[in-house]
């Protein structure tokens, strides 16, 4: 597999082509951001934690018999992944409250959520990725009611997948994004799964495990995601 041209390049990722128009070179790069680019700092280790994180992640939803884009792991911060069309928005599902829904709800952080939320937030930096609904992407023409409600129905099947895989690390998988594409006509999960787009918490003390270190300058932040992933069986050194 040849890695051509950058297609893209993300806060925390670089997209390459390959000889193999239905295939991508995904990079995971040391680049950390918060707060729309305003906090921006390199942090040692976190392209190749993120980029393993990512790789066991994807191969248990795989495994539970979610489709991903994930093909396999090319060196220690490359993976390879299928070629998506994708969807300009993001799926949220909070099992607890934190984050931008106490800020405009008003509710406190910590509540659990029965059931879990979902929302949806359009992919777009200069608007400030903002909260939207069903009938906006259908209307918008962003995706098709059916492929929307497929990559609503994986993402709650992604939900019940792992907060049993952080459960058994003592974890509480607090919220996530995701970001779903079209291969060939299928919705598939695409993007990353990394402690960059998800909170989780120590189940018994709640100490704060993810990015919102990083937000709220707790320090220690790649030691806390390498944390995350040895509990659940990932070896970094491998």
């Amino acid at each position: 597999m040849e890695k051509r041209q950058e297609l893209y390049a993300g806060k925390a990722k670089s997209v390459f082509r390959t000889d193999d128009p239905d295939k991508m070179v995904l990079v995971f790069r040391d680049d950390t951001s918060a707060f729309d680019g305003k906090k921006i700092e390199q942090l040692d280790r976190k392209g190749m934690v993120n980029n393993k994180f990512n790789a066991f992640i994807m191969t248990k939803l795989q495994e539970a018999g979610i489709p991903t884009h994930f093909e396999k792991l090319l060196s220690d911060t490359e993976c390879l992944v299928k070629c998506l069309d994708m969807m300009p928005v993001e799926c949220v599902v909070r099992n607890v409250a934190a984050g931008s829904l106490c800020r405009r709800l008003g509710v406190e952080e910590g509540t659990t959520l029965t059931p879990p939320t979902f929302e949806l937030f359009l992919k777009n930096d200069e608007l400030g990725d903002p909260m939207i609904n069903e009938s906006h992407v259908e209307s918008f023409g962003w995706a098709k009611a059916d492929d929307l409600a497929k990559a609503k129905e994986l993402t709650y099947k992604v939900n019940h997948v792992l907060k049993e895989l952080f459960a058994q690390g003592g974890m509480i998988l607090v919220d996530y994004k995701l970001e779903f594409g079209l291969f060939k006509g299928e919705v598939v999960l695409g993007d990353e799964f990394s402690p960059d787009g998800c909170r989780l918490w120590d189940a018994e003390t709640k100490e704060k495990l993810d990015k919102d270190r990083f937000r709220q300058g707790l320090g220690n932040v790649i030691e806390s995601y390498e944390d995350i992933g040895r509990r659940i069986g990932i070896d970094f050194d491998a």
